[in-house]
């Protein structure tokens, strides 16, 4: 008998590459209707779901997550699956360094301390209700050009064919990247295991990690020309901050671009020894 996935959010970005990843892999994929089903009516008779469900904006963030988190938590609760949650690093705030699982969660911005609470959420309905919930926690994401849904990537790199590269911050300061392929196939790879893991599992997945100008560099090569980088308009973002809420919520986060970090890979190493992530100049290629 197949295993059996539902996947939330698939016309998204980590959903849509997650639903390819699940099928490729031999599962039974179905796809969550929002609006139009019931999740916990959906998850019954799946082995595991997928939480690719984000709000339609920022803006529903602080309100919205902790809501996504509970109806999840329900219905994993009545079907007996596991949950995949792919996490982010807005909650280690601003401290430098490689951040791993055991990195303190001191998030200071709104739309971090709502991971946060999503996260304590989960953990409560893995702790309380024998849910069991692993987390995939990664840098920024890289989608493919034929991928569904849009990336930050994607929208820094449309001057690439003016010999342009938008870089929002430090060209020095190393930032993590996520190319979605790769952190699809490392969710079905926790997806298999998961018999073996805890009721609550914390895996940082280490992807790609480059300054601004290592990104430009490849991004050269790839291109077979001198790019450059711009300048992010975020003197713009602020004069349209009182009349624009992406504007606000985007400056919330500049602070990302000028910390210094990278994400920890030894503990899915460990768990996935053979696992390895495409290619940096594969990864372009199927992205630009």
């Amino acid at each position: 008998m197949k295993n059996r996935v539902l996947i939330l959010g698939a016309s998204g970005g980590f959903g849509g590459n997650c639903a390819k990843a699940f099928a490729n892999a031999g599962w039974e994929v179905r796809k969550f209707k929002r609006g139009q089903q019931d999740m916990s009516e959906a998850a019954k008779g799946v082995d595991v779901i997928v939480n690719g469900l984000n709000p339609p904006n920022y803006k529903g963030w602080v309100t919205e997550l902790p809501k996504i988190a509970r109806q999840v938590s329900a219905a994993a609760k009545a079907s007996g699956a596991s949950i995949i949650q792919p996490g982010n690093v807005y909650n280690f705030g601003d401290q430098p360094g490689e951040w791993d699982e055991h990195t303190p969660h001191s998030a200071t911005t709104k739309k971090g301390k709502a991971r946060i609470e999503m996260e304590r959420i989960l953990r409560d309905a893995s702790e309380k209700d024998d849910v069991q919930v692993i987390i995939l926690r990664a840098g920024d994401f890289i989608n493919t050009k034929s991928g569904s849904g849009s990336s930050f990537f994607e929208f820094l790199s449309k001057p690439l064919a003016k010999g342009k590269f938008t870089y929002p911050g430090r060209a020095d300061a190393a930032h993590a990247w996520a190319f979605l392929p790769d952190l699809a196939r490392a969710a079905v790879g926790l997806a298999e295991m998961r018999a073996q893991l805890g009721g609550f599992e914390d895996v940082p997945f280490q992807g790609h990690n480059f300054t601004g100008e290592e990104l430009r560099k490849a991004l050269s090569a790839h291109t077979g020309r001198e790019i450059r980088l711009a300048g992010f308009p975020w003197m713009t973002m602020k004069l349209l901050s009182p009349f624009w809420g992406l504007a606000r919520e985007m400056q919330e986060m500049r602070y990302l671009w000028n910390v210094p970090h990278s994400v920890s890979g030894a503990r899915l190493k460990q768990l996935l020894p053979d696992f390895k992530v495409t290619k940096v100049e594969e990864m372009l290629r199927q992205a630009v």
